[in-house]
């Protein structure tokens, strides 16, 4: 009896070893025909499970005996194989092992399979103390439970090994993969690697770990080499084919991941990133669900500490009315707000659409507080009386204004209408109806402006500023650059520009900018306009000026084309009222510091306000003449270090008398 057995021994044993020089690729008849079902049928895989118990029942035996087998124990095989079988069935229906796919097999279904063996195991225990104390005997000997689990365990979880390695490499032969290099090497990593697997149309082979930690270099991930980053990633590319670097790293310095990505260009690597957990499926990460880094990714700075409990205090159970709502700044304010429980959030937009589209969003988000979308135009007096009236808000953020530069060049009087005459209505209603607090969303282009927008805001600033010394609301300013992905900013041009392979316009080669993220943007509004106590300029650390020309070039190498070959740049010049160089609002010079290091009070001229007040009426009226340069020139009266740049309204920058009587 011992012969066949150890004859059937040495097949099994060879066969699996056999596996690892198997040409698949000679195979793929062979392939096809095991594997053109979608599914391997559960009664297979049922026969597979109770085959691989009867052979563990044998070989436990042969292992205890040494491949001796006494002939009693021959015996007693006949009564011991039906009973294991028997209870191994009854447990594998039970909890339905033949039901995974088994080209998907994973640590859950690994897990699965060892319960299902250990609780078999454990009734056999069970049985063998129960009939013990009856007859002094075992139903078979604990060495035989221990030996037949072991062995079924791994011959069961090798047999879907083999199968899903077997199917994978006959849909996808190793020659015919992609490497990718997959940058960390802790729990991300790993989950992204099963990613990866799991997913076999992807074609794709993990060839590396890359980590900068050096405690991790020299190891391995399910046998896959980590190296260390700093040292071996340029080589790694420049050495291999790799088509792709995926960052599994979730809170990786943004600073490490500019220097990665600008290495991987120079190889002609793209670069993936893996979403954050929050964003991942029913908690599990799929491949499709790993992104193309994009440059808004590549301009993130340091993540901002806010002060949670000053804004929580500010903002719970009060009445808030965001102006604006339906616009970038405005809607982000809007989701950044409603985590904080304000009683109820009243959203006003004259822009129906995207007003409708907000509230949608916010109806999709968890209800912590009373949404409500509210139409209406800042510049008509009535409807913001009867808005103020009806809701008596206790805190104003007025994001509601026009924005684009060369728009306002060219439309001077309406400029005048959204910015200041809206700013005014608002500012003084909120006076009128006894609000706490009243915050303006300005702009970087209101410091020594060079064009319409930027003095309109500087003029709206100017009257808020003016008008906190004669309130008991406290108004303050928030001011900031331009914010990455808003509407009409030069990364939605761009993108849109590389999606239509047009080439890309950029005013001039020499041409900066400050950037920040719409989101970064919004919390440090909500910072300083909770720590202002009143008559405050708050300026914004905007981090380092990009060069527009930088961009251009770098959005167009993360597309995967070739500057010259697939797209252009071309140069169309300064626009009306357009700077080369954005002015730098965080100098010692024109800013102080507050407890925030990211945020800073601007030193500004002072204003009277009942000079201010009838000068801004003054300009105002002038809208009814639709005489453009006549609102231009009021409006350097008003603000002296208005000069133009670029415009037809440099004429107008001559001295005048009365350029300097209106500060105080």
């Amino acid at each position: 009896m011992s012969g066949p057995l150890f004859i059937i021994s040495k097949i099994i044993f060879s066969g699996l070893s056999a596996f690892s020089t198997f040409d698949f690729e000679e195979s793929s008849m062979l392939g096809k025909l095991l594997f053109s079902r979608p599914n391997t049928p559960r009664w297979i895989i049922f026969l597979f499970d109770s085959g691989m118990v009867v052979l563990s029942v044998l070989l436990a035996y042969q292992l205890r005996f040494n491949f001796r087998l006494p002939d009693e124990e021959v015996l007693n095989l006949r009564i011991v194989i039906p009973l294991v079988l028997l209870v191994r069935c009854i447990s594998f229906i039970f909890f339905k092992t033949y039901a995974g796919i088994i080209r998907f097999t994973s640590t859950h279904d690994a897990v699965r399979v060892a319960i299902v063996l250990i609780a078999g195991s454990a009734l056999f225990v069970v049985l063998n103390i129960i009939n013990f104390y009856r007859v002094q005997a075992y139903v078979l000997p604990f060495s035989i439970v221990i030996l037949e689990f072991i062995i079924s365990a791994f011959l069961m979880l090798s047999m879907r090994i083999l199968i899903k390695t077997l199917y994978t490499e006959i849909r996808n032969p190793g020659k015919e993969k992609t490497n990718v290099i997959i940058f960390g090497a802790g729990e991300s990593a790993l989950i992204t690697k099963h990613a990866i697997d799991r997913d076999a149309g992807t074609k794709y082979k993990v060839l590396a770990f890359a980590d900068d930690d050096p405690r991790r270099s020299g190891k391995t991930i399910e046998g896959i080499p980590i190296l260390h980053a700093p040292a071996a990633l340029e080589s790694l590319l420049s050495e291999n084919e790799i088509r792709h670097l995926i960052i599994a790293i979730q809170n990786i310095h943004p600073a490490r991941k500019q220097e990665i990505v600008d290495l991987c260009l120079q190889y002609n690597t793209k670069v993936l990133h893996v979403p954050p957990v929050t964003s991942w499926i029913n908690g599990e990460l799929s491949f499709k669900q790993i992104k193309k880094i994009n440059i808004e990714d590549l301009l993130e700075r340091d993540p901002i500490q806010l002060d949670i409990e000053l804004i929580k205090k500010e903002l719970t159970g009060k009445v808030i009315l965001i102006t604006g709502a339906a616009g970038s700044i405005g809607r982000e304010l809007v989701k950044q707000v409603i985590p904080f429980h304000p009683s109820r959030l009243y959203m006003l937009d004259i822009a129906e659409s995207p007003l409708y589209e907000l509230e949608y969003e916010v109806h999709e988000m968890k209800k912590l507080c009373y949404t409500e979308p509210v139409i209406g135009d800042v510049r008509n007096a009535e409807r913001m009386r009867n808005v103020f009236r009806s809701f008596k808000p206790n805190i104003v953020f007025h994001a509601a204004a026009y924005k684009h530069v060369p728009m306002m060049e060219n439309n001077p009087s309406e400029s005048i209408l959204t910015n200041i005459l809206g700013t005014k209505i608002s500012a003084d209603l909120a006076d009128e109806f006894k609000t706490e607090k009243f915050v303006l969303v300005s702009t970087d282009k209101a410091v020594n402006p060079t064009n319409i927008m930027g003095a309109t805001k500087r003029i709206a600033e100017i009257y808020v500023q003016s008008l906190n010394k004669h309130s008991k609301c406290k108004f303050v300013t928030t001011r900031f650059g331009n914010v990455l992905d808003s509407n009409g900013s030069v990364i939605p041009r761009f993108k849109s520009q590389i999606e239509h392979r047009k080439p890309l316009t950029v005013t001039h080669p020499d041409v900066t900018r400050y950037f920040m993220t719409i989101s970064e943007a919004c919390q440090l509004v909500l910072e300083a306009g909770v720590m202002g106590k009143g008559g405050e300029i708050f300026v914004f650390d905007m981090g380092k000026a990009v060069k527009i020309d930088d961009l251009a070039k770098k959005m167009i190498r993360l597309s995967g084309l070739a500057l010259g070959k697939d797209i252009q740049i071309i140069y169309t010049g300064l626009r009306p009222g357009e700077k080369l160089y954005e002015e730098l609002l965080a100098s010692d010079e024109n800013t102080l510091p507050t407890h925030h290091n990211k945020i800073m009070i601007a030193k500004v001229k002072e204003y009277d306000f009942s000079m201010i007040s009838n000068e801004i009426k003054e300009l105002i009226s002038l809208f009814d003449t639709q005489n453009n340069e006549a609102i231009v020139k009021k409006m350097k009266q008003i603000v002296p270090e208005y000069i133009s740049q670029n415009s037809i309204y440099e004429k107008l920058d001559m001295p005048h008398p009365a350029a300097g009587s209106i500060a105080s």
